[in-house]
């Protein structure tokens, strides 16, 4: 009797566990690819060259940061194994790269299954028949971050890293499935008919596609969620013949829908997308749904959810001090975090596609997002960014297509970014940027499109809106010119939405200086004080004129560019407002975060690293989003100010001693009592 009751045990514990494999390989699977890789350059020939590596990883995080203007850009070979198991067989295999830069051939047991051109969109092959069950199998990838005519960007003002720099997953599904192979998208789509605070039409398209020969009887249902509550519910039983992908739809209407509304709200709903065959479940989606409307008025501005939203926006490149491009989850919180703090409700994520998970962060924090293509001018620098060559035409229509179909349903994207300082001069590029307008449009007709120009021509009269990069008083004039730009611009061209893309100066915070004096951009002298001075004035400019629809500092954090001789070192652009290790927060970064920060008390001190003062009256100025201050110099009262309309307190000839001199300030509200403090020496 004992022994039958052991063997019914045991029987039970193996139908179990089959059931439970069954239904675990009944759904998709998503196995992350980034440890133990093996590294090499294509010219390391000889055995014994590899290294191993993990990704993110890019090749070029110590040469092309220490201003090596001629960096490593070649091929470079990564190579790991990978078992297929052997319950995987009858299931569809893919591999999925979020971003190679900026060429990839993948070959799978050294046979070449598929190239990508195009640095910063994700990418998908599947690999079902080409691999062998029950053993390693080798995933090769060949990446080239070579100059390419044939594909954007040409150039930028900013390091072109090679590596496979994101993610690499493999993905596990039934024969039947929620196809990934759109332009590595979802496989479903969220469109907005219609939106308002009372009434919400959204359309779910999905991708199906059957990998097997015989026809398939599925059922798709799509359930809207707000957490655990279903709001909306659509079923629908499609029949799919062999090796046939197709597109269904299932519309949902949402009386008084919870909208997503930026900072203040942001909001999301999820989007469940399941398949079942048989009554099981056999693949599933989740994609995020924010509901919103927004439109942008050339007079009054941007405006979400029908009520006035001034932009108050930065610009980011994806990279940092060590690491380069190779950026992990935690970065991307960093960044997130300190725009956060300042008080960012705007970024235009500059000037490619960005990784997923950021845009994920986007959606969940209600920053609003410009998302753009590496359609990139020279700026200041030699050559072009548009050749009138149909490869490259056709290439930036691809990575058009990318962006937003991988991107569709991050709601914080409200425009799409077609170009960069573009020029007309040689091969104009004009008729081009007319394919690319139209070819939005006909990817999403819900999103309106901009661009950023540098200069006049025709070019600034196709996208939806424009915006303009001003250096106003950094790379010549004076702040006070921006002001008479957009008036006259505004004025002559009152039918169009303007914009600025971008605006700012460099600082290096080992840079410091008495006297408020301008420097030469391209020195190497780059004083804190008048990047402090330039964003304040600019400021005032822009918030003046509720008509700039958005505005976007350039940039949030220092970025590399190997070819840049200037500021405190070589190979660092040092304009940014926190920097390239994101250890400290620049002077203007308070002053941002007085104006645009209102929810956390702040009391911030000025010129706090210059530490050796040279002249004995001094102008000490503070900001803060509190009532006033009161400052002390060595312990004496210097009075009481209160903050002007721009967060900022000033006290005018204050004495220093000679030698060691402390400066404090106290907040003036007894329930808030913030301080700060610093010393210097005359």
């Amino acid at each position: 009797m004992k022994t039958v009751l052991l063997q019914s045990s045991r029987l039970v514990s193996v139908v179990l566990f089959m059931l439970y494999g069954m239904s675990m390989f009944a759904q998709r699977q998503d196995i992350l690819l980034n440890n133990d890789w093996n590294f090499r350059f294509s010219h390391q020939v000889q055995k014994g060259t590899e290294v191993r590596v993990d990704l993110p990883h890019t090749w070029n995080a110590q040469d092309a940061l220490s201003g090596k203007i001629d960096y490593k850009r070649g091929i470079g070979n990564y190579e790991k194994n990978l078992f297929i198991r052997p319950e995987w067989k009858g299931k569809r295999l893919f591999i999925r790269f979020e971003g190679v830069n900026n060429i990839a051939d993948v070959f799978i047991n050294r046979r070449h299954i598929g190239e990508h051109r195009g640095g910063y969109g994700a990418f998908i092959f599947e690999i079902t028949g080409k691999v062998e069950y029950g053993k390693e199998n080798s995933i090769l990838v060949r990446v080239n971050n070579g100059e390419q005519l044939d594909i954007m960007p040409l150039v930028g003002d900013f390091n072109f890293y090679g590596g496979i720099y994101r993610d690499v997953h493999l993905l596990i599904t039934d024969e039947t499935c929620i196809s990934p192979l759109d332009y590595a998208s979802p496989g479903v789509r969220l469109i907005q008919d219609s939106v308002s605070h009372r009434y919400a039409k959204v359309r779910a398209i999905v991708d199906l596609s059957n990998g097997s020969s015989g026809n398939q009887e599925v059922e798709l249902n799509v359930r809207l969620l707000d957490g655990q509550r279903v709001v909306k519910e659509g079923t629908k039983n499609v029949n799919l013949s062999g090796n046939e992908v197709m597109q269904q739809e299932l519309t949902f209407e949402i009386d008084q829908p919870h909208l997503w509304n930026g900072r203040q709200d942001p909001f999301l709903y999820q989007a469940e997308v399941t398949l079942f065959r048989n009554g099981q479940m056999v693949d599933r989606v989740t994609q995020p749904l924010g509901l919103r409307f927004y439109r942008i008025d050339p007079d009054k501005g941007f405006f979400l959810n029908g009520k006035h939203l001034p932009l108050q926006g930065v610009c980011r490149h994806q990279d940092r001090s060590e690491v380069g491009n190779a950026l992990r989850p935690q970065h991307h919180e960093e960044d997130v975090a300190l725009m956060l703090e300042m008080g960012v409700n705007a970024v235009r994520l500059a000037h490619y596609p960005q990784a997923t998970y950021f845009y994920d962060l986007m959606d969940k924090n209600g920053i609003i997002v410009w998302a753009e293509i590496p359609f990139v001018g020279p700026g200041g620098y030699n050559d072009k960014g548009f050749v009138d060559l149909p490869a490259f035409r056709a290439n930036g229509k691809e990575q058009l297509k990318e962006l937003i179909r991988q991107h569709y349903n991050h709601l914080s994207i409200c425009v799409w970014g077609l170009f960069n300082e573009l020029t007309e001069l040689g091969d104009n590029p004009v008729e081009y940027i007319k394919e690319l307008n139209v070819l939005a449009h006909q990817e999403d007709t819900t999103r309106p499109t901009t661009s950023a120009s540098n200069q006049m021509g025709d070019l600034n009269f196709i996208t939806d809106a424009i915006a303009w990069n001003r250096y106003d008083g950094w790379y010549g004039g004076t702040p006070a010119d921006l002001g008479k730009w957009l008036d006259r611009m505004h004025k002559d061209h009152p039918e169009i939405c303007i914009a600025i893309s971008e605006y700012g100066a460099g600082a290096s915070i080992y840079h410091q200086q008495d006297s408020l004096v301008k420097t030469v951009p391209t020195s190497w002298w780059h004083p804190e004080n008048w990047q402090t001075y330039y964003h304040i004035e600019n400021w005032k400019t822009i918030s003046s004129r509720p008509y700039v629809w958005g505005s976007f500092v350039w940039n949030m954090f220092d970025f590399g560019a190997a070819h840049r001789t200037e500021g405190d070192r070589p190979g660092i652009n040092d304009k940014g407002l926190v920097t390239f290790d994101r250890k400290v927060r620049k002077d203007a970064f308070y002053f941002y975060k007085a104006n645009w920060n209102r929810e956390e008390p702040m009391l911030y001190l000025t010129g706090k690293r210059n530490t050796v003062r040279t002249q004995r009256l001094q102008t000490i100025t503070a900001f803060t989003n509190l009532s006033g201050a009161e400052l002390f110099v060595n312990g004496k009262s210097y009075g009481k100010a209160i903050p002007d309309s721009y967060a900022i307190l000033e006290w005018k000839n204050v004495e220093l001693e000679p030698g060691e001199n402390e400066i404090k300030v106290v907040s003036t509200n007894k329930k808030l009592p913030l301080s700060d403090s610093f010393h210097c020496r005359l």
